[in-house]
């Protein structure tokens, strides 16, 4: 397997950048470099615990901001990045928000098989 980036525009108010993330299929939540969040004025909303891969626990600051993508476009949360944090993540939570899945086999980002249960009887 190899390692997915994709280019993408996060915004906040009147500002905007380009930023590359690293498809992370692994990670809830994305996440926003510091220097990005700076830059962007992003302000905390929440915060989270999370679980590293050594089982460290943590805590995040949690934000919110407008990305657009060549699948679409809209709000989703974000991590606030900290110092030592070297990558933009990108991860589930928004491409479940995107409708979009990662293939990990052809290395790019496809239309999610989207369900919905509905009930279907009609009136006699």
């Amino acid at each position: 397997m190899g390692l997915v980036y994709i280019s993408g525009i996060v915004k906040n108010n009147e500002k905007e950048l380009e930023v590359n993330f690293l498809v992370d299929s692994g990670a809830m939540y994305s996440l926003l470099k510091k220097e990005v969040c700076d830059f962007l004025n992003l302000k905390p909303k929440r915060e989270a615990e999370f679980i590293l891969a050594d089982g460290t626990r943590i805590k995040r600051k949690i934000s919110e901001c407008y990305m657009i993508f060549p699948f679409g476009e809209g709000h989703s949360p974000v991590i606030i990045g900290e110092e030592g944090d070297d990558e933009n993540l990108l991860g589930i939570v928004t491409l479940e928000i995107f409708g979009v899945i990662l293939d990990p086999f052809k290395r790019e980002i496809r239309p999610a098989r989207l369900i919905l249960k509905v009930n279907r009887r009609t009136k006699a």
